[in-house]
């Protein structure tokens, strides 16, 4: 996707402005949110070729001081990877870019003064505003979740499944009773990591509203996904939904029967949520509180405003409804940085058009599976490509060398380890 944008940069570069010049004052971009959609946008715009007079501000807002590459955040659960290689610091990564890094979350939004205030009770005035804060996990949805379920979403919500992992591990309990609710990707992927980790002691069960699995996934990836989880013995529940949470049961309700199972965790994988920032804004949003953008990623009725990844309800140029994936923000990152950069340097704004690359997902440690581009893998070879292709999708290249070089000597430290 970048080295399309960077074509068309090239290409198109020659058209002349259609604009009024801009004024001397240095514009500000502000973005809020450091997630695939925040940080690749402030990264790509740091790349652009600005001039003197036209370079603009760039301040990157976000509550956490370290970006989550969040489709690895299982391997922490596994242990197959470490927290520095999947979550660095925005200061890492933002050195000698030009772009502010600011810890904090946002309060409200004055749209028509553009301004935004942050929960310290500090101000900023931007010039074109990136909305890219992501979403949430509900879990006030069902009783007792919010006391005794995991969601599975951030570095703490890791943490905090790994400490109670260790405590079940090391108790003298002869089974371990864990119930994923939710069998999407996240539920899937993350029992197959818990059934490895826990081998013969783990009883894990995941409990799905629907009628399948993985229910939007690649009909090759449902079947490779089905096969990990017999062989790990995982059970699986279909058309049951939670009814409640306690501390040691978990209720569900299967064809108006009710059976409370006893089970030791809990993980909560189910929904997304827009983040009550958002949902406040006076801007034309569907049901679910996502906001309407236009094929150029902007909204509607307030041009200098973006928005991209979970909180988008976007449909690209060609018609596609857009998935709220990392590989969907991605792309999306591309075509706002150049749609700013196009809006402060009189040149034309993209539409954006989806390419969607395939899929992959970890199927337990040093397995997986990918379809995709004519492309269909499983098993060992699968989990190699997985990860050379996020290894690839790090947010820098000093960053991709670091976590390179350490998976290349990883398998010699080992060795030499005492």
């Amino acid at each position: 996707m970048g080295v399309g944008v960077w074509f068309l940069l090239s290409w198109e570069g020659h058209i002349m402005a259609v604009n009024p010049p801009m004024s001397e004052q240095p514009r500000r971009i502000c973005i809020l949110g450091g997630g695939f959609g925040g940080l690749y946008t402030a990264l790509r715009l740091s790349q652009f070729p600005w001039e003197a007079a036209e370079k603009p501000e760039v301040i990157l807002v976000d509550q956490h001081d370290r970006f989550l590459f969040s489709p690895l955040l299982y391997e922490l659960i596994s242990g197959e990877l470490e927290t520095w290689e999947i979550s660095p610091p925005f200061a890492e990564l933002l050195a000698n870019t030009g772009v502010r890094f600011r810890q904090g979350s946002a309060k409200a939004i004055d749209l028509d003064s553009k301004r935004v205030e942050l929960q310290d009770g500090s101000e900023m005035i931007y010039d074109r505003l990136v909305l890219a804060v992501g979403g949430e996990t509900p879990v006030d949805i069902v009783p007792g979740c919010q006391e005794y379920a995991i969601p599975f979403r951030t570095i703490g919500d890791a943490y905090r499944l790994q400490e109670k992992l260790r405590f079940l591990e090391t108790s003298d309990k002869d089974k371990i009773r864990v119930a994923v609710v939710g069998g999407g990707y996240s539920g899937v992927e993350l029992a197959c990591k818990i059934a490895d980790r826990l081998e013969h002691r783990g009883r894990l069960r995941i409990i799905e509203q629907g009628n399948t699995i993985l229910g939007t996934s690649a009909e090759f990836n449902r079947e490779t996904a089905r096969k990990a989880l017999t062989e790990r013995g995982i059970w699986i529940d279909l058309e049951t939904t939670v009814a409640q949470i306690d501390a040691d049961t978990i209720s569900l309700v299967y064809k108006e029967q009710t059976d409370n199972i006893p089970v030791d965790l809990v993980l909560w994988t189910v929904g997304n949520r827009v983040s009550p920032l958002v949902r406040q804004l006076p801007l034309k949003q569907n049901q679910r509180g996502q906001l309407l953008v236009t094929p150029t990623l902007q909204t509607p009725d307030y041009p200098d405003i973006f928005a991209l990844g979970d909180l988008a309800d976007c449909t690209d140029a060609g018609g596609e409804k857009i998935p709220a994936t990392a590989q969907a923000a991605m792309q999306q990152a591309d075509y706002v940085a150049w749609n700013i950069w196009a809006s402060l340097t009189h040149r034309p704004l993209l539409s954006f058009r989806y390419l969607s690359l395939g899929e992959m997902m970890t199927l337990g440690t040093e397995n997986a599976t990918l379809s995709g581009l004519g492309l269909k893998l499983d098993g060992s070879l699968a989990a190699i490509v997985r990860r050379l292709v996020y290894l690839y999708r790090l947010p820098t290249l000093d960053h991709q060398l670091k976590v390179g070089f350490n998976w290349m000597t990883r398998p010699l430290r080992d060795m030499l380890a005492p």
